[in-house]
């Protein structure tokens, strides 16, 4: 699973190009190309305006895009890179959904979701929606608030967290294949405490060894490609459980399979992947089950 094009989904606003420099250390992984993508959505032209759609305003934002666009194009064309780049008006998760397909993206990255909560529960948010319905994994970056930069370097070391699930193992298979970009991997399985109770001293010992051994399996592929790992064990809820091991691990991305639940089935009961994707404040790659 070789990542040489990135799809690089920016409102400008979310995601920049300081952001994008982050994630060059993927040359060393066979990166060469960047598509660069704005859809500028028809709702939000009219909203600017407090009218109707109109023509001229939808001319001065594809006009802004394409500077800026021209301006990370330049910079990467001097340093060996290709640039393609994608300026379009419609709804923004068909858009990219076909932009990644006929680009054959091998990642995509998005800014978080601005959506309220409730607009979220009922609607879906661009990034949740984008994750059910695409075949390519999906990094969701977020900005390093507690950094002077404000900036992550993602693609450093990266907070495996595996369920055993065949999307897991293909998250691993993609960490695997980056080899020397990384420069460690933390490998974690949340148990939950249902798991737990009623349990003797003896037996939660015995599940403890056993999450540990099936890790440490884990940990020795990762470390025959090459790449530093280290396994955890985490009890309590998942969602905490994780967030809690990537700032202990000091991570600086989590890394999940994504769940193959429909989507009205994620809404009511949850999806623990797409709720870190929302609101974890690390960047989160989410690669998608095989369809």
């Amino acid at each position: 699973m070789k990542i040489r094009k990135i799809l690089f989904v920016t409102k400008f606003e979310e995601l920049n190009f300081d952001d994008l420099r982050t994630l060059l250390n993927l040359r060393q992984a066979d990166l060469t190309n960047v598509v660069f993508m704005n859809v500028i959505e028809r709702e939000k032209v009219a909203m600017h305006r407090g009218k109707g759609y109109e023509k001229e305003e939808e001319i001065r934002l594809r006009e802004t895009a394409n500077i800026r666009f021209i301006d990370w194009a330049e910079s990467l064309f001097e340093e060996g890179m290709e640039v393609g780049v994608y300026i379009v008006v419609g709804h923004l998760v068909p858009e990219v959904i076909k932009a990644a397909e006929k680009e054959k993206a091998d990642l995509i990255v998005i800014g978080r979701s601005h959506k309220g909560l409730l607009e979220r529960f009922y609607a879906g948010s661009d990034v949740t929606e984008l994750i059910r319905r695409i075949s390519i994994p999906v990094l969701v970056y977020k900005d390093r608030a507690d950094s002077p930069s404000g900036k992550w370097i993602p693609f450093k070391r990266p907070l495996l967290a595996t369920d055993w699930s065949p999307a897991s193992m293909k998250a691993l298979g993609y960490l695997e294949s980056l080899g020397k970009v990384l420069e460690k991997v933390d490998v974690i399985h949340v148990v939950s405490e249902k798991e737990l109770k009623g349990s003797s001293a003896m037996e939660v010992q015995k599940t403890r060894k056993e999450v540990r051994q099936k890790l440490e399996t884990i940990c020795e592929r990762l470390e025959a490609a090459g790449i530093k790992a280290r396994s955890h064990v985490y009890i309590g809820e998942a969602e905490d459980e994780i967030e809690k091991a990537a700032e202990e691990c000091e991570s600086t991305m989590i890394v999940m399979g994504s769940s193959a639940k429909p989507s009205w089935m994620e809404r009511w009961l949850g999806s623990v992947p797409l709720a870190i994707a929302e609101k974890s404040i690390y960047p989160t790659l989410i690669i998608p089950p095989d369809k």
